[in-house]
């Protein structure tokens, strides 16, 4: 049976495999976003207005919007909401609004990185050395996505005076960076882990990848995936040096460049309707080596 599918956040530019792939699997594809001035507004087959993060009414507005627009199924991907959908996951389930996310203990764990990297140590998964102070030279938001307020500052002096509240400083890894695209099912059992190394990386995302087998990530993303609970698109970084892997930060969400992990794997859009249904998840072989390219496309309307 065809469902609406909403894709959040569908302004950004690499929300187009997405929408593609709802409508590849034959069902209606209903964009999201906070400006109708955005290219999916076009290709989707609907487009519905959500308000900012910051509306004071803003869980209501969207709940309502949902109901009103017969929504079936929500991908979250917007960083800024993922723990209110894990948070409303069973409310709006009750309103025939299923959510394809984590749940909240892992959303709140993996959406700060202080969190992460003690979850990291606590279950001796490597990782860099990390502190709530200036301590090392890689500084970050406890609190970010992408690239935006991260910098390297080897002065402990200046570090110390450009270091804010609500930062965490970590050691630098070196190596080679992976993005690793995983699915899950219901019950946590990876059916997918799909590393594909970051090519052309700009602003957080990356403009090109390769997928490769690596043994190394395949043993640790298991092992990972053990001392928590992930349901659905889950995607890892990490830095490959040799035959050490080294977690960078976890997103419970599809991320921007998963369209090479649907392209070397399947359409994962009905896995994600038989996640949902708690139904049984089988594989395809992956076609390692694949590389993927990226560029803008343009649109025409009067």
């Amino acid at each position: 049976m065809s469902k609406r599918i909403l894709v959040e956040a569908s302004g950004s530019p690499v929300s187009a495999y997405m929408i593609k792939a709802i409508q590849d699997a034959g069902h209606t594809a209903i964009a999201s976003d906070i400006s109708p001035d955005c290219a999916a507004s076009v290709f989707a087959d609907e487009f519905v207005l959500f308000p900012r993060k910051d509306d004071p009414c803003l869980w209501e507005k969207v709940e309502q919007s949902l109901v009103d627009n017969r929504i079936d199924l929500v991908v979250p991907s917007f960083d800024e909401m993922l723990l209110g959908w894990s948070q409303r996951r069973e409310t709006l389930a009750s309103k025939g609004v299923r959510v394809l996310i984590s749940p909240v203990s892992t959303v709140e764990v993996f959406q700060d990185k202080w969190l992460t990297a003690q979850f990291f140590e606590k279950h001796l998964l490597p990782c860099a050395k990390s502190s709530l102070g200036p301590d090392y030279p890689l500084v970050k938001p406890r609190h970010g996505r992408g690239s935006t307020g991260v910098y390297i500052e080897h002065s402990a002096e200046r570090r110390a005076k450009q270091f804010g509240e609500g930062d965490i400083s970590q050691s630098i890894l070196t190596g080679e960076e992976y993005t690793v695209d995983c699915l899950f099912s219901h019950d946590g059992q990876p059916v997918y882990i799909v590393p594909r190394k970051r090519l052309g990386v700009v602003n957080g995302k990356s403009m090109g990848g390769v997928v490769e087998y690596n043994e190394n990530i395949d043993r640790l993303i298991t092992l990972l995936a053990k001392a928590t609970h992930f349901e659905g698109p889950v995607n890892v970084q990490c830095f490959v040096e040799g035959s050490k892997v080294s977690l960078v930060e976890v997103n419970p969400r599809i991320a921007g460049g998963m369209a090479l992990g649907f392209a070397a794997t399947e359409n994962w859009v009905p896995q994600f309707i038989r996640i949902i249904n708690e139904e049984p998840l089988s594989s395809v072989p992956i076609q390692w080596g694949m590389r993927m390219y990226r560029t803008y496309q343009e649109f025409f309307t009067i």
